[in-house]
């Protein structure tokens, strides 16, 4: 049996184009998380960016009481950080090669991950070869403008969720946004749900599409995507 591999995209934009507003980029647990609920599983991942190169971390993702223990230690292992130095770019790798598709997070994939129509024909591609295509937060961005063979988008009619316009509000988020992803979602056709309780842990799971809706939700994100791929296999 071919053994499971999986393809991680994280962003490459910081600039949020707003005086007074930190740079942003990738939140870093959205990745971190991931990655840890597939490597003790023992499967291989690689981990990319639109353009390659280095990666930008968004440093409210490092903060005091927001780094938990787990990305605390891959932050600080040199040969884990060492992965974001330097990724290869969409241009460098083969979508056969690869199983599970995940889009992490940050809001720096509201820019690049919304607009790359390369990022998207690899994303259709993956999807209508009955691969998985899962993402937490911002990284569900990727999926808006991603449109299937017979011309409908991606999310239509499909269960899912993002990160929601209200808690842009709560953190502080709102006056740099460059549009509302959660209204944008929902335009193109998701039926989308959210948690209950602001920044809530959430996670949908619609066939081979799973969606995380924050920060809090990428390891059950990171689960429910292992659980379908141990069922397909």
């Amino acid at each position: 049996m071919k053994k499971s591999k999986v393809l991680i995209l994280v962003t490459n934009h910081s600039d949020v184009d707003k005086q007074n507003v930190d740079p942003t980029g990738l939140w870093l647990s959205e990745l971190t998380h991931f990655y840890d609920v597939f490597a003790k599983k023992g499967i291989d991942m690689d981990i990319i960016s639109p353009k390659g190169g280095k990666i930008p971390i968004d440093s409210r993702s490092l903060g005091r009481f927001v780094l938990d223990n787990e990305s605390k230690l891959r932050y600080e292992d040199s040969k884990f950080m060492a992965l974001l130095e330097d990724t290869k770019s969409l241009a460098d790798i083969n979508y056969e090669d690869y199983d599970v598709l995940y889009f992490a997070g940050g809001h720096g994939a509201m820019w690049d991950f919304a607009n790359d129509s390369e990022l998207h024909t690899l994303t259709r591609n993956m999807f209508e070869s009955g691969k998985i295509v899962s993402a937490v937060c911002h990284g569900v961005a990727a999926l808006q403008n991603v449109k299937l063979s017979n011309g409908d988008h991606l999310v239509k009619g499909k269960k899912g969720t993002c990160f929601t316009y209200f808690d842009e509000n709560i953190v502080g988020a709102k006056k740099f946004v460059p549009y509302n992803l959660e209204k944008t979602l929902k335009e193109k056709g998701m039926i989308y749900s959210k948690s209950c309780l602001p920044l809530g842990k959430h996670t949908v799971v619609d066939g081979k599409l799973i969606t995380g809706q924050n920060p809090n939700s990428a390891t059950e994100t990171a689960q429910k995507t292992l659980e379908v791929l141990m069922r397909t296999k």
